[in-house]
Protein backbone atom coordinates (compact mmCIF):
# COMPACT_ATOMS: atom_id res chain seq x y z
CA UNK A 1 0.00 0.00 0.00
CA UNK A 2 1.56 3.66 -0.93
CA UNK A 3 0.42 6.42 1.59
CA UNK A 4 -0.66 9.87 0.87
CA UNK A 5 2.99 11.06 1.38
CA UNK A 6 4.40 8.47 -0.76
CA UNK A 7 5.22 5.85 1.64
CA UNK A 8 5.07 2.09 0.69
CA UNK A 9 3.93 -0.27 3.71
CA UNK A 10 3.31 -3.63 3.95
CA UNK A 11 -0.08 -4.70 4.26
CA UNK A 12 -0.60 -8.00 6.19
CA UNK A 13 -3.50 -9.87 5.55
CA UNK A 14 -5.69 -10.97 8.54
CA UNK A 15 -5.22 -14.56 9.42
CA UNK A 16 -7.70 -17.08 7.71
CA UNK A 17 -10.43 -18.32 10.20
CA UNK A 18 -9.87 -21.85 10.85
CA UNK A 19 -12.75 -23.73 9.31
CA UNK A 20 -13.19 -26.13 12.81
CA UNK A 21 -13.11 -22.84 15.23
CA UNK A 22 -17.06 -23.08 15.24
CA UNK A 23 -19.59 -21.86 17.86
CA UNK A 24 -21.09 -23.36 20.91
CA UNK A 25 -24.36 -24.41 19.99
CA UNK A 26 -25.54 -26.33 23.14
CA UNK A 27 -27.32 -23.91 24.42
CA UNK A 28 -30.20 -23.42 21.32
CA UNK A 29 -33.24 -25.42 21.12
CA UNK A 30 -33.11 -27.83 17.88
CA UNK A 31 -37.44 -28.86 16.48
CA UNK A 32 -37.41 -31.32 14.44
CA UNK A 33 -40.68 -30.96 11.68
CA UNK A 34 -41.55 -34.29 10.77
CA UNK A 35 -39.94 -35.55 14.01
CA UNK A 36 -42.22 -38.48 14.21
CA UNK A 37 -41.24 -39.84 10.75
CA UNK A 38 -37.99 -42.54 10.73
CA UNK A 39 -35.48 -39.82 9.84
CA UNK A 40 -36.87 -36.82 12.17
CA UNK A 41 -37.12 -39.34 14.98
CA UNK A 42 -33.23 -40.81 14.95
CA UNK A 43 -31.83 -37.12 14.73
CA UNK A 44 -34.51 -35.69 17.55
CA UNK A 45 -33.27 -38.71 19.46
CA UNK A 46 -29.34 -38.31 18.86
CA UNK A 47 -29.37 -34.39 19.52
CA UNK A 48 -30.98 -34.84 22.87
CA UNK A 49 -28.84 -37.37 23.66
CA UNK A 50 -26.00 -35.36 22.99
CA UNK A 51 -27.82 -33.03 25.33
CA UNK A 52 -29.19 -30.77 23.07
CA UNK A 53 -32.87 -29.13 23.98
CA UNK A 54 -35.34 -30.65 21.10
CA UNK A 55 -38.38 -30.29 20.46
CA UNK A 56 -40.24 -32.69 17.70
CA UNK A 57 -42.91 -31.04 15.24
CA UNK A 58 -46.16 -33.16 14.05
CA UNK A 59 -49.35 -32.10 12.15
CA UNK A 60 -51.41 -33.25 15.38
CA UNK A 61 -49.44 -32.38 19.20
CA UNK A 62 -50.73 -35.35 20.82
CA UNK A 63 -48.31 -37.79 18.16
CA UNK A 64 -45.62 -35.20 18.29
CA UNK A 65 -46.02 -35.94 22.50
CA UNK A 66 -46.52 -39.41 21.47
CA UNK A 67 -43.55 -40.00 20.12
CA UNK A 68 -41.57 -37.30 22.61
CA UNK A 69 -42.39 -39.66 25.46
CA UNK A 70 -41.59 -42.52 23.86
CA UNK A 71 -38.16 -41.06 23.14
CA UNK A 72 -37.54 -39.47 26.31
CA UNK A 73 -34.08 -37.52 27.00
CA UNK A 74 -36.47 -34.32 27.95
CA UNK A 75 -38.01 -34.21 24.64
CA UNK A 76 -41.10 -32.26 23.68
CA UNK A 77 -43.78 -32.91 21.20
CA UNK A 78 -45.70 -29.73 19.86
CA UNK A 79 -47.62 -29.29 16.65
CA UNK A 80 -45.54 -27.62 13.94
CA UNK A 81 -46.34 -24.58 14.21
CA UNK A 82 -45.68 -24.17 18.01
CA UNK A 83 -42.82 -26.21 17.53
CA UNK A 84 -41.44 -23.88 15.19
CA UNK A 85 -41.85 -20.60 16.97
CA UNK A 86 -40.01 -21.89 19.73
CA UNK A 87 -37.31 -23.59 18.45
CA UNK A 88 -33.71 -21.44 17.21
CA UNK A 89 -32.88 -24.00 14.70
CA UNK A 90 -35.91 -25.99 12.84
CA UNK A 91 -34.59 -29.75 10.65
CA UNK A 92 -37.46 -30.07 8.31
CA UNK A 93 -37.73 -33.89 7.57
CA UNK A 94 -40.99 -33.92 6.30
CA UNK A 95 -41.96 -36.40 3.61
CA UNK A 96 -40.60 -34.82 -0.09
CA UNK A 97 -44.78 -34.87 -1.33
CA UNK A 98 -45.95 -32.77 1.70
CA UNK A 99 -42.16 -30.23 2.15
CA UNK A 100 -43.91 -27.14 0.08
CA UNK A 101 -47.26 -27.42 1.55
CA UNK A 102 -45.71 -27.24 5.45
CA UNK A 103 -42.79 -24.53 4.37
CA UNK A 104 -45.92 -22.50 3.21
CA UNK A 105 -48.08 -22.84 6.00
CA UNK A 106 -45.18 -22.32 8.47
CA UNK A 107 -43.59 -19.31 6.81
CA UNK A 108 -44.72 -16.77 9.27
CA UNK A 109 -43.21 -19.07 12.33
CA UNK A 110 -40.25 -19.86 10.58
CA UNK A 111 -39.32 -16.26 9.57
CA UNK A 112 -35.70 -14.98 11.24
CA UNK A 113 -35.05 -18.95 11.88
CA UNK A 114 -32.26 -20.88 11.18
CA UNK A 115 -33.70 -23.36 8.85
CA UNK A 116 -32.10 -26.89 8.02
CA UNK A 117 -33.28 -28.67 5.15
CA UNK A 118 -32.59 -32.36 5.12
CA UNK A 119 -35.49 -33.57 2.41
CA UNK A 120 -34.21 -36.05 -0.40
CA UNK A 121 -36.45 -35.72 -3.40
CA UNK A 122 -36.85 -39.24 -4.68
CA UNK A 123 -38.72 -41.54 -6.87
CA UNK A 124 -39.08 -45.14 -6.29
CA UNK A 125 -39.80 -48.02 -9.21
CA UNK A 126 -38.81 -51.25 -10.45
CA UNK A 127 -35.47 -50.60 -10.76
CA UNK A 128 -34.80 -48.63 -7.47
CA UNK A 129 -34.63 -45.39 -5.86
CA UNK A 130 -33.84 -42.23 -8.22
CA UNK A 131 -33.98 -38.42 -7.96
CA UNK A 132 -36.15 -36.26 -8.70
CA UNK A 133 -35.28 -32.23 -9.23
CA UNK A 134 -37.56 -29.99 -8.16
CA UNK A 135 -38.13 -26.79 -10.29
CA UNK A 136 -36.57 -24.90 -7.89
CA UNK A 137 -33.28 -27.04 -8.21
CA UNK A 138 -33.61 -29.16 -5.06
CA UNK A 139 -35.61 -29.62 -2.19
CA UNK A 140 -33.52 -26.93 -0.55
CA UNK A 141 -34.19 -24.19 -2.92
CA UNK A 142 -37.64 -25.03 -2.46
CA UNK A 143 -37.63 -24.02 1.20
CA UNK A 144 -35.16 -20.57 0.48
CA UNK A 145 -37.76 -19.74 -2.27
CA UNK A 146 -41.04 -20.30 0.18
CA UNK A 147 -38.96 -18.91 2.89
CA UNK A 148 -37.68 -15.76 1.99
CA UNK A 149 -37.29 -14.59 5.08
CA UNK A 150 -35.55 -17.29 7.03
CA UNK A 151 -32.15 -18.71 6.88
CA UNK A 152 -32.23 -21.73 4.80
CA UNK A 153 -29.14 -24.42 4.64
CA UNK A 154 -28.77 -27.70 3.95
CA UNK A 155 -27.74 -30.75 5.95
CA UNK A 156 -28.66 -34.37 7.63
CA UNK A 157 -29.27 -35.68 4.05
CA UNK A 158 -27.09 -39.10 4.12
CA UNK A 159 -27.94 -40.50 7.45
CA UNK A 160 -29.16 -43.95 8.24
CA UNK A 161 -32.54 -43.56 10.38
CA UNK A 162 -31.84 -47.17 11.78
CA UNK A 163 -28.43 -46.27 12.58
CA UNK A 164 -29.60 -43.06 14.64
CA UNK A 165 -32.71 -44.69 16.45
CA UNK A 166 -30.42 -47.74 17.32
CA UNK A 167 -29.70 -47.21 21.10
CA UNK A 168 -27.31 -49.74 21.00
CA UNK A 169 -24.60 -47.71 18.62
CA UNK A 170 -22.89 -45.06 20.49
CA UNK A 171 -21.32 -42.87 18.13
CA UNK A 172 -22.83 -42.52 13.66
CA UNK A 173 -19.70 -43.09 11.68
CA UNK A 174 -20.28 -40.41 8.96
CA UNK A 175 -19.66 -36.80 8.33
CA UNK A 176 -22.58 -34.44 7.42
CA UNK A 177 -22.94 -32.12 4.16
CA UNK A 178 -23.32 -28.79 5.13
CA UNK A 179 -24.60 -26.11 2.07
CA UNK A 180 -25.93 -22.58 2.95
CA UNK A 181 -25.27 -19.03 1.89
CA UNK A 182 -24.05 -17.31 4.89
CA UNK A 183 -20.61 -18.75 6.74
CA UNK A 184 -22.34 -18.02 10.17
CA UNK A 185 -25.37 -20.72 9.25
CA UNK A 186 -22.93 -23.10 8.19
CA UNK A 187 -20.74 -22.61 10.87
CA UNK A 188 -24.17 -23.49 13.22
CA UNK A 189 -25.05 -26.43 11.39
CA UNK A 190 -21.51 -27.88 10.95
CA UNK A 191 -21.52 -27.14 15.20
CA UNK A 192 -25.41 -29.13 15.47
CA UNK A 193 -23.90 -32.04 13.41
CA UNK A 194 -20.11 -32.79 15.85
CA UNK A 195 -22.82 -32.40 18.75
CA UNK A 196 -23.55 -36.20 18.05
CA UNK A 197 -20.73 -38.68 18.65
CA UNK A 198 -19.10 -39.88 15.81
CA UNK A 199 -20.64 -37.51 13.48
CA UNK A 200 -18.35 -34.42 11.92
CA UNK A 201 -19.95 -31.80 9.43
CA UNK A 202 -18.52 -30.24 6.31
CA UNK A 203 -18.78 -27.07 4.57
CA UNK A 204 -20.21 -28.76 0.97
CA UNK A 205 -21.12 -25.32 -0.52
CA UNK A 206 -24.07 -23.21 -1.55
CA UNK A 207 -27.38 -24.16 -1.92
CA UNK A 208 -27.12 -24.54 -5.76
CA UNK A 209 -25.29 -27.29 -5.28
CA UNK A 210 -28.07 -28.82 -3.05
CA UNK A 211 -29.24 -31.10 -5.57
CA UNK A 212 -26.29 -33.36 -5.86
CA UNK A 213 -26.36 -33.58 -2.38
CA UNK A 214 -29.77 -34.76 -1.92
CA UNK A 215 -30.09 -37.16 -5.33
CA UNK A 216 -26.48 -38.88 -3.64
CA UNK A 217 -28.95 -40.34 -1.48
CA UNK A 218 -30.28 -42.61 -4.46
CA UNK A 219 -26.86 -43.72 -4.77
CA UNK A 220 -26.69 -44.98 -0.64
CA UNK A 221 -30.06 -47.03 -1.14
CA UNK A 222 -28.39 -49.04 -4.15
CA UNK A 223 -25.29 -49.38 -1.88
CA UNK A 224 -27.65 -50.52 1.15
CA UNK A 225 -29.74 -52.98 -0.46
CA UNK A 226 -26.78 -54.50 -2.68
CA UNK A 227 -24.67 -55.01 0.63
CA UNK A 228 -27.26 -55.22 3.49
CA UNK A 229 -25.58 -51.91 5.05
CA UNK A 230 -26.68 -48.77 6.62
CA UNK A 231 -23.83 -46.68 4.40
CA UNK A 232 -22.68 -43.28 4.97
CA UNK A 233 -20.33 -40.77 3.83
CA UNK A 234 -16.54 -39.87 4.47
CA UNK A 235 -14.76 -37.08 3.12
CA UNK A 236 -11.33 -37.53 3.07
CA UNK A 237 -8.03 -35.19 3.14
CA UNK A 238 -10.02 -32.16 5.24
Amino acid sequence: MTTSDGVVKDVKKAPAKDPWDLPDVSGMVVGVLGGTGDQGRGLAYRLAKAGQRVIIGSRAAERAQAAADELGLGIEGLDNAECARRSDIVIVAVPWDGHAKTLEALREELAGKLVVDCVNPLGFDKQGAYALKPEEGSAAQQAAALLPESRVTAAFHHLSAVLLSDPEIAEIDTDVMVLGEKRADTDIVQALAGRIPGMRGVFAGRLRNAHQVESLVANLISVNRRYKAHAGLRVTDV
